[in-house]
């Protein structure tokens, strides 16, 4: 099994920033993409990123396309830089593995992690 724990979750003002992690734990894959998801009250959850766990490719929704970054350490620690936020970005904050390649479809996925709370204010 997997385990996926995030953390980095908050309140921040309009045009703050926040950092979000994911630590991977458990049974290791020799190639594997993890994601970034989000979901809103009363929505379905959408995509945000992903990435290959060498770091290369990754892929972003135009929704936060240059002023989210995401990136994988070789400790299979992934994480989300979120600048420039908004209030729209007020989400739970869901990060994902999946064994292959990088995908933006929750139903490829496989693994979950338990979500956290990010809160914009305007």
């Amino acid at each position: 099994q997997v385990q996926l724990v995030e953390s980095g979750g908050g309140l921040v003002q309009a045009g703050g920033s926040l950092r979000l992690s994911c630590a991977a734990s458990g049974r290791t894959f020799s190639n594997y993409a993890m994601g970034w998801f989000r979901q809103a009250p009363g929505k379905e959850r959408e995509f945000v990123s992903t990435i290959n766990w060498s770091g290369r490719p990754q892929h972003v929704a135009d929704s936060v396309k240059g002023r989210f970054t995401i990136s994988i350490d070789a400790k299979n620690t992934m994480y989300l830089q979120m600048d420039s936020l908004k209030p729209e970005d007020t989400a739970v904050y869901y990060c994902a593995l999946r064994r292959g390649s990088i995908a933006a479809m929750t139903v490829e996925y496989d693994y979950w992690g338990q979500g956290t709370q990010v809160t914009v204010s305007s």
